[in-house]
Protein backbone atom coordinates (compact mmCIF):
# COMPACT_ATOMS: atom_id res chain seq x y z
CA UNK A 1 0.00 0.00 0.00
CA UNK A 2 1.55 3.05 -1.15
CA UNK A 3 1.26 6.57 1.25
CA UNK A 4 -0.89 8.17 -1.34
CA UNK A 5 -3.88 5.32 -0.47
CA UNK A 6 -3.64 5.23 3.27
CA UNK A 7 -6.42 7.01 5.01
CA UNK A 8 -4.70 9.68 6.94
CA UNK A 9 -4.74 9.62 10.46
CA UNK A 10 -6.27 12.31 12.98
CA UNK A 11 -4.80 13.76 15.97
CA UNK A 12 -7.40 11.93 17.76
CA UNK A 13 -6.15 8.30 17.01
CA UNK A 14 -2.82 9.82 18.10
CA UNK A 15 -4.27 10.69 21.81
CA UNK A 16 -6.20 6.98 21.71
CA UNK A 17 -3.11 5.17 21.64
CA UNK A 18 -1.08 7.29 24.71
CA UNK A 19 -2.55 8.64 27.86
CA UNK A 20 0.55 11.32 27.51
CA UNK A 21 -1.38 14.91 26.69
CA UNK A 22 -0.93 15.23 23.18
CA UNK A 23 -3.19 17.31 20.31
CA UNK A 24 -5.16 18.87 22.94
CA UNK A 25 -6.28 21.74 21.16
CA UNK A 26 -6.83 25.63 21.92
CA UNK A 27 -8.76 28.24 22.69
CA UNK A 28 -7.12 31.72 20.95
CA UNK A 29 -3.96 31.24 22.29
CA UNK A 30 -4.55 29.61 25.59
CA UNK A 31 -5.34 25.68 26.23
CA UNK A 32 -9.17 24.69 26.24
CA UNK A 33 -11.20 24.81 29.60
CA UNK A 34 -11.82 20.80 29.33
CA UNK A 35 -8.07 20.15 28.77
CA UNK A 36 -7.29 22.67 31.64
CA UNK A 37 -9.86 21.47 33.63
CA UNK A 38 -8.36 17.86 33.25
CA UNK A 39 -4.50 18.65 33.75
CA UNK A 40 -5.57 20.49 37.05
CA UNK A 41 -7.40 17.57 38.14
CA UNK A 42 -4.57 15.10 37.17
CA UNK A 43 -2.24 17.48 39.38
CA UNK A 44 -4.44 17.94 42.51
CA UNK A 45 -4.80 13.76 42.33
CA UNK A 46 -0.96 13.55 42.08
CA UNK A 47 -0.46 15.65 45.18
CA UNK A 48 -3.20 14.29 47.17
CA UNK A 49 -1.06 10.82 46.41
CA UNK A 50 2.34 12.72 47.51
CA UNK A 51 0.52 13.81 50.85
CA UNK A 52 -2.15 10.78 51.17
CA UNK A 53 -1.97 8.72 54.67
CA UNK A 54 -0.05 5.94 55.32
CA UNK A 55 -1.56 2.86 57.72
CA UNK A 56 1.32 0.95 58.88
CA UNK A 57 -0.89 -0.80 60.81
CA UNK A 58 -3.47 -1.90 58.58
CA UNK A 59 -0.91 -3.15 55.84
CA UNK A 60 1.08 -5.10 58.10
CA UNK A 61 -2.30 -6.81 59.30
CA UNK A 62 -2.72 -8.14 55.48
CA UNK A 63 0.81 -9.39 55.39
CA UNK A 64 0.35 -11.09 58.31
CA UNK A 65 -2.87 -12.87 56.17
CA UNK A 66 -1.05 -14.06 53.37
CA UNK A 67 1.63 -15.63 56.44
CA UNK A 68 3.95 -13.39 57.30
CA UNK A 69 5.40 -11.91 60.15
CA UNK A 70 5.12 -8.06 60.01
CA UNK A 71 7.41 -5.80 61.43
CA UNK A 72 6.96 -2.15 61.84
CA UNK A 73 9.54 0.81 61.57
CA UNK A 74 10.51 4.27 59.87
CA UNK A 75 13.27 6.41 58.55
CA UNK A 76 14.37 9.27 60.48
CA UNK A 77 11.98 11.62 58.87
CA UNK A 78 9.67 12.29 61.79
CA UNK A 79 7.03 13.79 59.47
CA UNK A 80 6.00 14.20 55.70
CA UNK A 81 7.40 17.33 55.69
CA UNK A 82 10.95 16.43 56.66
CA UNK A 83 10.50 13.14 54.58
CA UNK A 84 9.90 15.48 51.38
CA UNK A 85 12.75 18.40 52.34
CA UNK A 86 15.34 15.79 53.66
CA UNK A 87 15.64 13.05 51.12
CA UNK A 88 18.49 11.98 53.30
CA UNK A 89 16.49 10.74 56.54
CA UNK A 90 14.22 9.03 54.30
CA UNK A 91 17.47 6.50 54.03
CA UNK A 92 18.06 5.93 57.40
CA UNK A 93 16.39 4.13 60.18
CA UNK A 94 14.66 5.49 63.41
CA UNK A 95 17.35 4.62 65.91
CA UNK A 96 15.00 2.67 68.09
CA UNK A 97 13.78 0.51 64.54
CA UNK A 98 17.20 -0.03 63.70
CA UNK A 99 17.65 -1.23 67.72
CA UNK A 100 14.43 -3.40 67.02
CA UNK A 101 15.64 -4.95 63.70
CA UNK A 102 19.10 -6.22 64.89
CA UNK A 103 17.55 -8.50 67.29
CA UNK A 104 15.61 -10.42 64.28
CA UNK A 105 18.61 -11.32 62.05
CA UNK A 106 17.63 -14.30 60.55
CA UNK A 107 19.93 -14.78 58.01
CA UNK A 108 16.83 -15.37 55.91
CA UNK A 109 17.72 -15.06 51.30
CA UNK A 110 15.11 -12.50 50.83
CA UNK A 111 13.73 -9.30 53.30
CA UNK A 112 10.69 -7.98 51.66
CA UNK A 113 10.35 -4.36 52.73
CA UNK A 114 6.74 -2.24 51.93
CA UNK A 115 7.64 1.68 52.38
CA UNK A 116 5.22 4.34 51.71
CA UNK A 117 7.54 6.44 49.49
CA UNK A 118 5.84 8.99 47.47
CA UNK A 119 2.96 7.42 46.90
CA UNK A 120 1.45 5.96 49.86
CA UNK A 121 -1.70 5.24 47.61
CA UNK A 122 0.21 3.02 45.12
CA UNK A 123 1.00 1.35 48.28
CA UNK A 124 -2.07 0.59 49.78
CA UNK A 125 -3.66 -0.47 45.89
CA UNK A 126 -0.72 -2.48 44.59
CA UNK A 127 1.86 -3.72 46.93
CA UNK A 128 -0.20 -6.62 49.03
CA UNK A 129 -1.64 -7.95 45.54
CA UNK A 130 1.67 -8.22 44.37
CA UNK A 131 3.36 -10.09 47.86
CA UNK A 132 0.37 -12.25 47.41
CA UNK A 133 1.10 -13.11 43.91
CA UNK A 134 5.01 -13.55 44.50
CA UNK A 135 4.98 -16.07 47.65
CA UNK A 136 4.16 -19.26 45.58
CA UNK A 137 6.76 -18.78 43.02
CA UNK A 138 9.43 -18.27 46.14
CA UNK A 139 8.41 -21.03 47.63
CA UNK A 140 8.64 -22.52 44.57
CA UNK A 141 12.65 -21.81 43.98
CA UNK A 142 12.70 -22.58 47.94
CA UNK A 143 13.78 -19.03 49.24
CA UNK A 144 13.08 -18.28 52.50
CA UNK A 145 11.70 -15.42 53.82
CA UNK A 146 12.67 -13.08 56.72
CA UNK A 147 9.59 -11.40 58.14
CA UNK A 148 8.21 -8.56 55.83
CA UNK A 149 8.79 -4.79 57.30
CA UNK A 150 6.43 -1.88 56.91
CA UNK A 151 8.40 0.84 56.49
CA UNK A 152 7.23 4.57 57.05
CA UNK A 153 9.03 7.62 56.04
CA UNK A 154 11.02 5.64 53.67
CA UNK A 155 12.90 5.94 50.41
CA UNK A 156 14.39 2.89 47.95
CA UNK A 157 17.63 2.80 50.09
CA UNK A 158 16.25 2.13 53.68
CA UNK A 159 15.73 -1.28 52.27
CA UNK A 160 20.14 -1.82 52.29
CA UNK A 161 20.05 -0.89 55.91
CA UNK A 162 16.90 -2.79 57.01
CA UNK A 163 18.58 -6.32 54.31
CA UNK A 164 21.72 -5.98 56.05
CA UNK A 165 20.26 -5.66 59.77
CA UNK A 166 18.20 -8.86 59.09
CA UNK A 167 21.04 -10.92 57.56
CA UNK A 168 18.96 -11.28 54.25
CA UNK A 169 21.02 -11.99 51.47
CA UNK A 170 18.77 -9.94 48.97
CA UNK A 171 16.31 -7.40 49.61
CA UNK A 172 13.11 -6.66 47.83
CA UNK A 173 11.83 -2.83 48.45
CA UNK A 174 8.04 -2.19 47.49
CA UNK A 175 7.74 1.28 46.94
CA UNK A 176 5.23 4.06 46.02
CA UNK A 177 6.68 5.94 42.84
CA UNK A 178 6.57 9.65 42.03
CA UNK A 179 3.20 10.21 41.11
CA UNK A 180 2.61 11.12 37.16
CA UNK A 181 -0.29 13.58 35.69
CA UNK A 182 -1.46 10.16 34.52
CA UNK A 183 0.00 7.81 37.22
CA UNK A 184 -0.60 8.81 40.38
CA UNK A 185 -0.57 5.29 42.12
CA UNK A 186 2.69 3.50 40.82
CA UNK A 187 4.23 0.75 42.81
CA UNK A 188 8.13 0.46 42.07
CA UNK A 189 10.11 -3.10 43.06
CA UNK A 190 13.26 -3.19 43.60
CA UNK A 191 15.68 -5.84 43.94
CA UNK A 192 19.36 -5.41 45.28
CA UNK A 193 21.37 -8.28 46.07
CA UNK A 194 23.66 -8.33 49.42
CA UNK A 195 22.20 -5.17 50.96
CA UNK A 196 24.49 -3.09 52.98
CA UNK A 197 25.07 0.95 53.39
CA UNK A 198 26.60 2.83 50.73
CA UNK A 199 25.15 1.29 47.99
CA UNK A 200 23.86 2.97 44.56
CA UNK A 201 20.70 2.65 41.95
CA UNK A 202 23.35 0.74 39.94
CA UNK A 203 23.45 -1.91 42.75
CA UNK A 204 19.64 -2.84 42.28
CA UNK A 205 16.96 -3.68 39.43
CA UNK A 206 13.58 -2.45 39.24
CA UNK A 207 10.35 -3.19 38.29
CA UNK A 208 8.56 0.25 37.86
CA UNK A 209 4.91 1.28 36.60
CA UNK A 210 3.14 -1.13 38.32
CA UNK A 211 -0.64 -0.15 38.09
CA UNK A 212 -3.68 -0.98 36.72
CA UNK A 213 -2.98 0.41 33.81
CA UNK A 214 1.04 -0.49 33.61
CA UNK A 215 2.27 -3.87 34.71
CA UNK A 216 0.11 -6.22 36.48
CA UNK A 217 0.45 -7.50 39.86
CA UNK A 218 1.13 -10.78 38.72
CA UNK A 219 3.85 -9.67 35.71
CA UNK A 220 5.41 -7.55 38.23
CA UNK A 221 5.55 -11.01 40.21
CA UNK A 222 6.46 -13.34 37.76
CA UNK A 223 9.45 -10.91 36.82
CA UNK A 224 10.48 -10.16 40.32
CA UNK A 225 11.09 -13.82 41.24
CA UNK A 226 12.68 -14.47 38.26
CA UNK A 227 15.07 -11.53 39.48
CA UNK A 228 15.65 -12.32 42.78
CA UNK A 229 16.22 -16.34 41.80
CA UNK A 230 18.91 -15.18 39.42
CA UNK A 231 20.70 -12.78 41.31
CA UNK A 232 20.90 -15.18 43.95
CA UNK A 233 21.88 -17.72 41.46
CA UNK A 234 23.99 -15.40 39.27
CA UNK A 235 25.68 -13.64 42.47
CA UNK A 236 24.96 -10.27 40.70
CA UNK A 237 22.25 -7.77 40.63
CA UNK A 238 21.84 -4.00 39.53
CA UNK A 239 23.45 -3.46 35.88
CA UNK A 240 24.96 -6.53 36.06
CA UNK A 241 21.76 -8.34 35.89
CA UNK A 242 19.74 -7.84 33.05
CA UNK A 243 16.19 -8.70 32.74
CA UNK A 244 15.85 -11.72 30.38
CA UNK A 245 12.82 -12.62 32.20
CA UNK A 246 10.04 -12.00 28.92
CA UNK A 247 6.68 -11.71 29.53
CA UNK A 248 5.21 -13.38 32.33
CA UNK A 249 1.66 -11.82 32.27
CA UNK A 250 -0.08 -14.92 31.15
CA UNK A 251 1.76 -17.30 33.08
CA UNK A 252 0.21 -19.85 35.64
CA UNK A 253 0.65 -18.13 39.36
CA UNK A 254 1.91 -21.66 40.78
CA UNK A 255 3.21 -23.09 37.84
CA UNK A 256 5.29 -20.17 36.16
CA UNK A 257 8.93 -20.65 35.88
CA UNK A 258 10.76 -18.64 38.72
Amino acid sequence: MTSSSMTPRSFADLRGLTPARVALGRSGVSLTTDALLDFTLAHARARDAVHAPFDAAALGAELGALGLTPLLVASRAGSRRDYLARPDLGRQLDPSARAGLEQRASAADLAIVVGDGLSPVAVSAQAVEVVRRLLPRLAAAGISLDPAVVATGARVALGDEIGALLGARIVLVLIGERPGLSAPASLGAYVTLGPKLGLTDADRNCVSNIHAAGISADEAAFKIAWLVREALSRGVSGVALKDESGEGASAPELTAPV
